[in-house]
């Protein structure tokens, strides 16, 4: 497994980590003891990232993520939370006191006394580009409570934004072959500046597992049930903004350029990681096999697999099918 600097913290992190909204909540339940199994699994695999956020099952996947390491002294891993959505998204609540009591709960729900990372959780713009939110980050960091920040965006005009401040060490954004604007300005510029990109929702919400139909369908507590249509939240982060019955067939346009032997999302998740300005790529996974197939795709990037052809795929996929459904501000 590759691993890579994660901006100027002088920590180097998997190019395949695993992130963990699953394990919470909003994909269908999943047992503590499969959660644990899971993490183990990466773990095992290389991972050296976890991404999880406060809201993530209000706690638990913080909780879960802390019980199993501290069981496991000297692990190694980086765990990047995000905070700001447990009050409505609005300006006025994005204040110091509001920092520190949202970063004081997460140190309890992982057991540690100083965050790694901790990433404003799709913020609104305004606090994006407001000075007091960097000077309340910078206090934290001053204080020992967080080791650093970063910003989790829905756009790259927010994320290059975040990118402009020199305290951010990384920056997340929706990056997959559905969502190819990052590729334009935003990794470049990170890249200069040496900010991380994570690249989230790298599968756009299973859609690139190649395993879907026209006909599937999701639990009812399942955000790819309740948010397609951004009901709840950001549209962008159900099956990346893209008509589902769309993305369905095009994943199977890219099933068909995979050669015999690597699987769509093996080939995707490295595509990913492949690309200069990226840091990490944060799948998820509900279960050990899905894990194991993650971690797995890091070995395409060592060679065996054409990436060049893939790209023209994706690239082919995209303008002919896809440039024209995606939501114009992203």
């Amino acid at each position: 497994m590759q691993q890579r600097a994660l901006g100027r913290t002088g920590r180097s992190v998997s190019a395949i980590g695993l992130g963990t909204w699953q394990l919470g909540a909003d994909w269908g339940a999943v047992t503590e003891e499969d959660a644990i199994a899971v993490l183990a699994a990466s773990v095992d695999e290389g991972v050296t990232l976890f991404d999880t956020a406060d809201v993530y099952g209000d706690g638990r996947s913080e909780s879960i993520i802390g019980r199993f390491l501290a069981a496991r002294p000297g692990h190694g891993i980086t765990v990047a939370t995000k905070m700001g959505r447990r009050l409505a998204q609005e300006p006025e609540n994005y204040t110091p006191e509001n920092f520190r009591a949202w970063t004081d709960r997460s140190r309890a729900n992982l057991g540690v006394d100083t965050l790694d990372l901790v990433q404003l959780h799709c913020p609104p713009t305004a606090v994006i580009e407001d000075d007091a939110t960097y000077d309340a980050l910078d206090a934290l960091v001053a204080d020992g409570a967080i080791a650093a920040y970063g910003v989790s965006v829905e756009t790259t005009a927010q994320a290059l934004a975040a990118i402009a401040r020199p305290n951010v060490t990384n920056v997340q954004i929706i990056f997959n072959p559905f969502r190819l604007k990052p590729l334009d300005d935003l990794l470049p510029a990170a890249e200069a500046a040496g900010v991380a990109i994570f690249a989230r929702v790298p599968l756009a919400s299973g859609l690139l597992s190649g395993k879907y139909t026209a006909t599937t369908t999701f639990a009812a507590d399942d955000h790819r049930t309740y948010n397609r249509h951004g009901e709840a939240f950001d549209r962008g982060e159900t099956f990346s903004g893209v008509d589902f019955e769309t993305g369905v067939a095009a994943a199977q346009e890219l099933a068909d350029a995979v050669p015999d032997g690597v699987s769509l999302p093996a080939a995707t998740l490295a595509w990913i990681a492949s690309r200069p300005g990226v840091t990490s790529v944060i799948p998820g996974a509900r279960n050990v096999r899905q894990a194991e197939s993650n971690a797995a795709a890091a070995a395409l990037l060592e060679g065996g697999f054409d990436l060049a052809a893939f790209d023209r795929a994706v690239h082919d996929v995209y303008d002919r099918d896809l440039r024209a459904a995606i939501h114009p501000h992203w």
